[in-house]
């Protein structure tokens, strides 16, 4: 029996009202109650708050249920039940046609010491859900880093991603967002995306995270409609380019990825989008959207720095020689090869005269030897042009 000086409570009936809190409170374990309603019978009974040891112990219970995963509320309802199915079974409630100035005193006993109980309670569970979330956040910032730049323990980080819901053995791509300001894991539109890309499936394989600044993305991508819906949520997230908002960003571009499989895969797709967005940003693409298949030459391109830089050296470096440098006549050719060789259209891209595009041509013919006119020319011109572009 929970026995004290005022009276007793079965042990049978104490066990009833747990098991009733409990149900009450979706089925939770009764052991998570520990000894509360023992210590709020005797603490009514001897008309005294509760010890200290006792507000400790219900410290202990709220840190084991966070640990455990219960949801407070759950935790809360489980107390509160249990409490008020404990109070018709005390002895000064059967007394209390007896002594009504007892019942009296018994129930502000008692409503404070399951105010001072829950309120332990609850300091105990948001304790441990803070050093939970803590060790969540360093445990996912350390598999961020590890799975995108690459470490040895290759099955390490695959089981770890595991962990977070990232089943690698199946295809995902990187989508990698540059934006007006330097992104960080406290940014609203990291939890913003987080989930409006889960919408209704919590156990989506996904990843949000920032990396280096930027807004990465990881994702399971057995399709290409599973590609345009990502792309389609984080544009609708970001929203026009100018816009207002907790996600919306004054400027920003995405780079896609193709879809690999395994931890190296996510790695390479990760460098692979990167490299997409510097490729966008030095031919100054038009769009937010880049996807990497559609700059493969130019990130093969890019592979060979040396080699690139050297084709740029031997094609273009004699345009140097031109009054006022090289720049207006590199830009000459861009344009022209963007217009697929129509020079009036080069022109009016240029706001400049055919006349004067001609010119620029003509000195390119005469300073570095190519002819930008000639077909067996253009491909080492154009290769050249763009070489200069991405390597600026």
């Amino acid at each position: 029996m929970a026995t004290t000086k005022g009276g007793a409570v079965p042990d049978d009936v104490v066990a009833a009202v747990a098991a009733a809190g409990a149900e009450d409170a979706g089925g939770l374990p009764v052991e998570l109650l520990g000894d509360f309603l023992t210590m709020v019978v005797r603490a009514v009974a001897d008309h005294r708050p509760l010890a200290s040891r006792q507000l400790e112990s219900c410290r202990t219970r709220g840190d084991e249920a966070a640990r455990r995963g219960v949801a407070l509320r759950a935790l809360l309802d489980l107390y509160s039940s249990s409490a008020w199915r404990l109070w018709r079974h005390l002895p000064v409630v059967a007394r209390a046609a007896e002594d009504p100035d007892a019942l009296v005193a018994a129930g502000e006993v008692m409503l404070r010491a399951v105010d001072d109980a829950i309120a332990a309670l609850a300091e105990g569970y948001q304790v441990a859900r803070h050093d939970l979330v803590r060790a969540e956040e360093s445990a996912r910032r350390e598999l961020v880093d590890d799975l995108l730049t690459g470490g040895s323990d290759v099955h390490g980080v695959v089981t770890r991603a595991g962990g977070f819901g990232l089943d690698l053995s199946g295809p995902h791509a990187v989508a990698v967002v540059t934006t007006d300001g330097a992104v960080e894991d406290s940014d609203p539109v990291v939890g913003l995306l987080d989930r409006a890309l889960r919408g209704q499936r919590a156990d989506a394989g996904l990843l949000v995270a920032s990396k280096e600044d930027r807004l990465v993305i990881v994702f399971a991508a057995p399709d290409a409609s599973a590609v345009e819906h990502t792309t389609t949520v984080v544009r609708r997230t970001l929203g026009p380019r100018g816009g207002r908002g907790a996600a919306r960003r004054r400027s920003w571009r995405l780079a896609m990825s193709r879809s690999r499989t395994g931890a190296d895969g996510v790695q390479a797709s990760y460098r692979e989008a990167v490299e997409a967005l510097r490729v966008a940003s030095s031919l100054g693409l038009p769009g937010p959207v880049v996807q990497a298949r559609d700059v493969q030459v130019h990130l093969l391109l890019l592979r060979d720095r040396a080699g690139l830089s050297d084709l740029v050296s031997t094609v273009l470096s004699d345009l140097q020689q031109a009054r006022g440098g090289a720049d207006h006549l590199v830009q000459t050719l861009a344009a022209y090869f963007d217009a697929g060789g129509n020079t009036a259209q080069a022109a009016r891209d240029l706001h400049l005269s055919v006349r004067a595009v001609s010119y620029r041509l003509a000195r390119v013919r005469a300073l570095s030897g190519y002819d930008p006119t000639d077909p067996t020319d253009q491909l080492s011109l154009r290769v050249a042009v763009v070489g200069a572009q991405l390597l600026r």
